[in-house]
């Protein structure tokens, strides 16, 4: 445990001095679109299996619309942040500091992913009454994801930009 927090420790320490330039400053990436579709795909991927798996287990256990609702968003951010956290660990990083990384990087992406995917299948006339079965609960799923998705980018390379967001995960990964 010991060796687990040096190692860590010395992590952080080369980072900083491998975030920070000659005079101190903090290095904040180019915000590219590039950059900001990967992060917010990486974020859709984690959303959408939380979505799928809570609907599929909701609808199983006959729970109603809010509970399964619930649910659906719980797992969204439990597999979006295990994404970003199996990613962080692999880099050689101690299980806190990852964690505190993806909460950093992934809340407001999350958040704001399934504010629009759960407020679209709200205003989506008969959608929250689909059954798995049903075409509609697949197009307005994936619709809700689409435009939870374009909305989300933007956000993204926002973040990004500033040094924040996935920019935090990027430094752990060079």
């Amino acid at each position: 445990m010991r060796h687990e927090a040096r190692a860590e420790h010395e992590h952080h320490h080369t980072q900083e001095h491998t975030d920070h330039g000659q005079h101190g400053q903090h290095h904040t990436p180019a915000a590219t679109w590039s950059m900001a579709v990967q992060a917010t795909l990486h974020c859709l991927t984690g959303c959408a299996i939380g979505e799928v798996l809570g609907m599929v287990l909701g609808t199983a256990l006959g729970w109603g619309n809010l509970p399964t609702t619930l649910l659906a968003i719980v797992l969204a951010f439990f597999f979006g942040y295990s994404l970003t956290l199996r990613g962080v660990l692999r880099a050689g990083v101690g299980f806190r500091t990852a964690f505190r990384v993806a909460l950093a990087a992934d809340t407001l992406s999350i958040a704001v992913m399934e504010l629009i995917d759960n407020g679209v299948i709200m205003v989506w006339p008969s959608a929250r009454d689909a059954m798995l079965g049903d075409a509609l609960f697949w197009i307005s799923l994936a619709v809700s994801l689409v435009l939870a998705f374009l909305v989300t980018t933007p956000v993204n390379k926002w973040t990004i930009g500033r040094g924040r967001g996935h920019a935090v995960v990027h430094r752990y990964h060079h």
